[in-house]
């Protein structure tokens, strides 16, 4: 009776990683999971390419052309139109110079220019900001009584700001923004609409004195506190505005008044 020699297989354990191995390959993998670097690895054009990749700017200047200039005047106009009253609004909001609204409105642009790559994001001031900024430092120290240290406060606190942002984006922590859940940010975005409406009851009804408080209880009460101050004028020019910005809103859904500036193309070609 013949006896078989059983067979063992040999696995093959890998050798274990280290801690700081594995600690390196579990970072790569969250931050960067789409390797942004791999393109620069067998790169024989030096600095070239890693260059053009951090300040973009290198990339498209040396193909721009006056084709391109006068498209970008006319966009460049287009958007000054809205930038400048918005900008002035923004640091209303804030409870700044308007003169510092205008700078917020065309600086940023220009250094986006330099080191961004996107064609179509809007860059500058947010209504949120200014209102967070007002509310916050609103509380410590007023834009009225000490306009110099509040101005000061708003720097520092805008600069900051800054910092935390280029860190975040260096560390690719944009993927935060996964966590954050639909309601939450629809709910974010309607009460800093309504907030925003309830402060422009100053304006509408011309009142001197209103609280520098944001919220609804606060607001609402210092515009009936001082209904004395109630101006007519203001208020129908307001609602007029209003009426006029809901107006254009449900015209141009008409086909007709969507079609008017291919209408008007259209004859200039054709004489």
């Amino acid at each position: 009776m013949s006896t078989e020699t059983p067979t063992r297989n040999r696995v093959n354990f890998a050798t274990p990683r280290s801690f700081g191995a594995t600690m390196k390959s579990h970072l790569k993998e969250t931050f960067f999971p789409d390797d942004p670097f791999r393109q620069f690895r067998n790169e024989k054009s030096g600095l070239k390419k890693p260059l053009q990749y951090f300040i973009p700017i290198f990339e498209w200047l040396p193909n721009y052309s006056l084709r391109l200039f006068k498209f970008d005047l006319l966009s460049g106009i287009t958007i000054a139109s809205l930038a400048i009253p918005q900008g002035i609004s923004y640091a209303k909001l804030a409870n700044l110079p308007p003169i510092i609204g205008l700078y917020s409105s065309f600086v940023p642009p220009l250094i986006y220019a330099v080191f961004g790559n996107s064609k179509h994001l809007a860059v500058g001031t947010v209504a949120a900001c200014s209102l967070l900024i007002a509310n916050t430092i609103g509380e410590e120290v007023s834009h009225k009584d000490d306009p110099t240290l509040y101005l000061h406060l708003v720097f520092t606190a805008t600069f900051f700001t800054g910092i935390f942002q280029t860190l975040l984006g260096l560390l690719r922590l944009g993927i935060l923004v996964d966590f954050l859940s639909h309601p939450t940010i629809t709910g974010f975005m309607g009460g800093t609409a309504t907030l925003i409406c309830l402060q422009q009851l100053k304006g509408i009804f011309g009142l001197k004195h209103f609280t520098t408080k944001t919220d609804v209880v606060s607001v609402l009460h210092a515009v009936f506190q001082n209904r004395d101050e109630w101006r007519w004028q203001s208020a129908v020019v307001g609602i007029i505005f209003l009426i006029f910005l809901q107006f254009t809103r449900f015209v141009v859904r008409y086909p007709l008044f969507n079609s008017l500036p291919l209408i008007t193309v259209r004859q200039k070609y054709d004489k």
